[in-house]
């Protein structure tokens, strides 16, 4: 597979242009499941980060999936939440203040039905990879 991370990172930074101008409007769903920004900082630099990632509310919760589409590393913004697990998301226009954590084993039993049902391609990338993606918990402060 070629590699087209300058393409990701290009549509990656007009998705998050397009949702803060629009407060949510465009680019709040993308294939029928939510999108949030995912504020923190980076682990190297020290620069404030802006990830847009799909997500499903659990109770007050929200519930986000470090796939990296299926890629055999983990995304930079789950290192990132493993070295400061203390974030701000968007969703919409509101702001929340977030810690981030691994789901145990029995949430993510509870949660990957869930999660398939919502984005179609999460089988098809846990069986592409040969690591566990984690499932990530962003928990309100």
């Amino acid at each position: 597979m070629p590699n087209i991370r300058w393409l990701l990172a290009l549509i990656t930074r007009v998705h998050r242009f397009l949702y803060r101008v629009s407060g949510g409007r465009i680019g709040g769903r993308l294939g029928g499941v939510s999108v949030l920004l995912l504020l923190n900082v980076g682990r190297k630099t020290g620069q404030r980060r802006e990830t847009p990632l799909l997500y499903i509310e659990d109770e007050s919760r929200w519930v986000v999936v470090a796939s990296n589409a299926g890629d055999d590393r983990n995304p930079a913004w789950w290192l990132n939440l493993n070295s400061n697990p203390d974030a701000e998301i968007l969703v919409k226009t509101e702001r929340y203040k977030v810690r981030a954590r691994g789901a145990s084993p029995e949430e993510k039993a509870r949660l990957w039905p869930r999660l398939d049902a919502a984005y179609r391609h999460y089988p098809d990338y846990r069986r592409r990879t040969h690591r566990e993606i984690p499932v990530v918990i962003l928990e309100p402060l």
